[in-house]
């Protein structure tokens, strides 16, 4: 009896073998998912974690300190101060490239200390300044290629730092100007509607500040005013 009437018999319904098989074949490819299981592919695995999200570039090396780079992207963003998607974006490129590049000056140490130590054994001299530049210098010799190619990516991580730093000054500045102009729009409709008495709602005109940051562009805006006026009385006096 085929495996099919048996199941009749036994009152269950009947299977298809090409459904087995299948089910067979996706239980093994599940055993197979589960993710990696030797030590290097555990290593690879845990990488996804320090790359950067839009570059896909390894930002931090198993090497390096995570939190350390944290530290310094939030320096970076304090300190530019970064509005909208646009402007965040710039921050982080700018931060990520100013850490390679970091890294490129303590690859180059690492370099030439390697290379001394190689050529320490070779160099006969008892005098330890004699025997450390000419241990130098021969870490020179050897490493003349790594060097070289170290140098080709720090000039190219440069360009690219000072590409998106003035490309990031060049936006801040426009956006800026463009607030300026529209505080002292909106300065001018606030004292308008307050000579008359009138509360003034911002959002009505289709303005994104406060009430109190209109105030505080009120007050900047006529101290500058009384600083010229005091600066020109002083020049004519």
């Amino acid at each position: 009896m085929s495996d099919a009437s048996s199941n009749y018999t036994n009152g269950l319904a009947p299977t298809d073998p090409a459904q087995d098989y299948r089910a067979v074949v996706n239980r093994a490819n599940a055993e197979h998912s589960t993710g990696p299981r030797t030590d290097a592919g555990k290593q690879r695995s845990s990488l996804n974690a320090l790359r950067h999200g839009l570059t896909g570039h390894v930002i931090v090396l198993p090497s390096e300190d995570h939190a350390a780079y944290q530290a310094h992207t939030s320096r970076f963003f304090d300190d530019l101060q970064p509005q909208g998607a646009l402007e965040q974006q710039l921050v982080q490129s700018i931060a990520d490239t100013s850490w390679r590049l970091n890294r490129v000056a303590a690859l180059e140490t690492n370099l030439l200390t390697l290379g001394m130590t190689e050529q320490a054994a070779a160099i006969n001299t008892a005098e330890l300044q004699v025997h450390a530049a000419l241990a130098t210098a021969a870490s020179l010799r050897e490493q003349a290629r790594a060097l070289s190619n170290l140098s080709m990516h720090e000039h190219r991580l440069s360009r690219q730092f000072e590409r998106a730093l003035n490309q990031l000054r060049e936006i801040q500045s426009e956006r800026r100007e463009k607030e300026e102009k529209q505080l002292q729009k909106a300065a001018e409709l606030l004292e308008m509607d307050q000579d008359a008495g009138l509360p003034y709602n911002p959002t009505e005109d289709g303005f994104v500040f406060s009430n109190d940051e209109i105030h505080t562009f009120i007050r900047r805006r006529d101290r500058r005013r009384e600083a010229f006026t005091a600066d020109a009385q002083r020049r004519y006096s």
